[in-house]
Formats: C-alpha cells, structure tokens, sequence
C-alpha cells in the first residue's frame, strides 16, 4: 500500500515520507534492516550477545537472511520512502507459531559464535526472558520496533503500525485486534517510544513481578497491550 506519490525523489525527509510504501520484509532487506533491528534493543541485544555493538549488528544481518526464527524476514514488515529507502521495520510473533524459536536461536547462536561464546549468550536469554517474556498462544507480540533517526516524528512508524494492523498480511501475522491480544515490551527510560505506542492505543500493563536480581537496571520493561485501534 502507497501514500502519496512514490515516484518522486528528493533530499528532504518530509517530501520522502509522503511517498512511504509499506512491504513485507525480503532476504535482501538483512543489511538494511539489521541496524533498525539492533536500535530497536541496544542495550538488551549488547546485553544478550555480550559482543559490541558491529558484531550485534552483523549477527542480525546473518539472523535476519534466515527462512526461519525471531530474527527472520520472514516475521517483519517494512516502510520505504520515496528513494526506495528503508525507514522503518517492525517484527510480529504470534503466539501460536513461536515454538521453534527457542531451539532456533539456540542452534544459530552455536553455528555462528560457536560453543563456548553461545553457552553464555543463552544463559543470559533466559534472563532476560523474565523481562522481555514470550508471547502466549492468545498474544501476537510486537517487536523490533524502529525508525532510521531522519524519519522520525514524521509518521513512517505510525503508516507501518496501521498497515501491519489493517493490511492484507495482518491476519497471517496475527494481527487482527479483535481477534488476538497485541502486546508490546517498551524500556522503562524510554519514554519517547512509551508515548507513541499511547498515541497508538497503547496501555501499560500491571508488572506481575520483580526486575531480575542478575539484570541491569537500565533493561527494566513495560507490556503494553493495544486497547483501541481506530
């Protein structure tokens, strides 16, 4: 789906995002997507792989070409300007077709750091996993949530959301509202993120337990579940 007109080209932002299109994720979108991928959770993702943040950055590229898993193009959508640019991604998991995620991380952590670097990384998933938990069978969890730094404030994220819920894709990904229940995780310090997804028809959920003793403090999270959608 279109908005605007996407044949022009031009330098200025405002102008690009009059043309945004919104598109499934290809294979050959890894090395655009991947930098969103990695600013949509910095610190969780320099927290789970312990490596800096370019060889965050280069795992995900590998992850996100994959047919299958968390990281795969498979389960993102993305915003294109009007220079064939990618400005925004997001990711759907529904809670129904998350099973073999767990042993699919597991086995492209190994292949690509191998057993003693791995190990480690998937020790501390699971600790962040009491954070960032995964979606139930009812949910369909939104994630990887990000826009390249020129186009925000500019609705490129907010045309992606829409879409995504109202798109010709939304059912296969679980995203049907009155259907599923869609939830959301946001950083506590992120309070710019926090009230666009409020903007969106977001709320925060009651915290059913405490942070983690062997997490930092910077990676306590909020759900949020969607409760209106115009």
């Amino acid at each position: 789906m279109s908005f605007g007109l996407p044949h022009m080209v031009t330098d200025n932002p405002r102008e690009r995002m009059r043309g945004v299109t919104i598109r499934p994720a290809q294979a050959t979108d890894a090395a655009a997507c991947a930098p969103l991928v990695f600013a949509s959770g910095e610190h969780e993702f320099r927290f789970f792989l312990g490596v800096p943040a370019e060889r965050c950055t280069a795992f995900l590229v590998h992850a996100f070409a994959l047919s299958g898993g968390r990281f795969s193009w498979r389960r993102h959508e993305v915003a294109v300007d009007a220079r064939g640019e990618i400005v925004a991604v997001l990711a759907a998991h529904d809670g129904r077709r998350v099973v073999a995620d767990d042993p699919h991380i597991s086995w492209t952590l190994l292949r690509y750091f191998g057993l003693l670097r791995a190990v480690p990384m998937l020790l501390r998933g699971l600790v962040l996993e009491t954070e960032l938990p995964k979606p139930r069978r009812t949910q369909t969890l939104l994630a990887h949530c990000a826009t390249r730094a020129e186009a925000r404030g500019l609705g490129a994220f907010s045309t992606l959301f829409e879409q995504a819920l109202c798109g010709a894709s939304a059912a296969g990904r679980g995203l049907i509202p009155h259907e599923r229940e869609i939830v959301l995780d946001v950083l506590v310090s992120n309070t710019r993120a926090a009230a666009l997804y409020q903007r969106l028809g977001f709320v925060a959920l009651p915290r059913r337990r405490p942070r983690s003793r062997f997490l930092p403090a910077q990676l306590e999270s909020v759900r949020m579940r969607l409760v209106a959608h115009r």
